[in-house]
C-alpha cells in the first residue's frame, strides 16, 4: 500500500495491543509512513542496543539476563526514559515532563497492567489501539507463512507467494517455517496474551484512551486506523 503523508497537529503517544500474529508490526510500519512525525520506540531494540554499547543500563540488563532472570520493569522504564531524554522529549528523570513534540509508537512495553501503571509515571499515553482479528484467520495466516531465514524475507502462500513454490525469489534457496509459527506454539502465546491483556485493556479503557478496531486483514484495518489518528491528532 502507498500512503499520502499527513502532519500531526497534536502529539500522538501510541500503543498497539493485539494477539500474536494480528499485524502490530505491519500497522506500525504503515503509521510511520503515513505520519512521519511519529517515531518507533521498541523496548527490545533499546535493550539490545544498550547491551551492545555496554551502557550502564546495558551492563545491568546483561548481568540480569546472564543470571537467568527477566529484566525488571524498572530497568525497562529507565531505558525508555533514557531514550526520551536523548531525543529531548523528557527534561529529567527525577521529574519527567513530556515534550509536546513527542509523538511515538511504543513497541513491546507495556504488556501488563502493572507495567502500564509504571509507564504512566513517565509518560501519559493518549491513544491505545486494540487490534482484533479472529483467531481462525490468524491461524490460517500463520500456517501459510514461510520465510527465507538468512535474509528475513517473508512469503505467504495465500497472498504473497514466491515465484517458485518453496524457494526464495532472490537466492532460490529453500523457504522454511519458523518454529514459533507452529499452531501449538501460537495457541500457547495466544493463551498467555489473553491472560495478561484483559487487565491491560481495562487499565486504558478506564483512562479513556482505548480504541478497538477489528478486521480480517491489515489492509482492512489500516484505513480505519489512519482515519482515527487523523480525527484525534490532525
Amino acid at each position: 500500500m502507498t500512503f499520502t503523508t499527513q502532519r500531526l497537529k497534536k502529539a500522538a503517544r501510541i500503543i498497539l495491543i493485539g494477539a500474536p500474529g494480528v499485524g502490530k508490526g505491519t500497522q506500525t510500519e504503515r503509521l510511520l509512513a503515513r505520519f512521519p512525525q511519529l517515531a518507533s520506540i521498541s523496548s527490545g531494540d533499546l535493550l539490545r542496543e544498550n547491551v551492545r554499547n555496554k551502557t550502564s543500563l546495558g551492563v545491568q540488563a546483561e548481568a540480569t539476563m546472564q543470571s537467568g532472570n527477566l529484566v525488571p520493569d524498572s530497568l525497562i522504564l529507565d531505558l525508555i526514559s533514557s531514550e526520551f531524554q536523548s531525543k529531548g522529549w523528557v527534561s529529567s528523570a527525577a521529574a519527567p515532563t513530556i515534550s509536546s513534540s513527542a509523538s511515538f509508537i511504543l513497541d513491546g512495553f507495556p504488556r501488563t497492567a502493572t507495567q502500564a501503571s509504571n509507564l504512566d509515571t513517565l509518560v501519559p499515553v493518549n491513544f491505545v489501539v486494540h487490534l482484533v482479528t479472529p483467531p481462525s484467520v490468524i491461524l490460517s495466516r500463520i500456517a501459510s507463512r514461510w520465510i527465507h531465514e538468512p535474509s528475513g524475507r517473508v512469503y505467504n502462500t495465500d497472498f504473497h507467494t514466491p515465484k517458485v513454490p518453496g524457494k526464495d525469489d532472490v537466492t532460490g534457496e529453500p523457504l522454511t517455517q519458523r518454529e514459533d509459527d507452529s499452531i501449538d506454539t501460537w495457541k500457547q502465546r495466544l493463551h498467555k496474551f489473553e491472560e495478561t491483556s484483559k487487565a491491560l485493556i481495562e487499565h486504558y479503557h478506564k483512562k479513556g484512551c482505548l480504541w478497538r478496531v477489528e478486521g480480517d486483514t491489515s489492509d482492512e484495518i489500516s484505513p480505519r486506523l489512519f482515519a482515527e489518528v487523523e480525527r484525534r491528532f490532525c
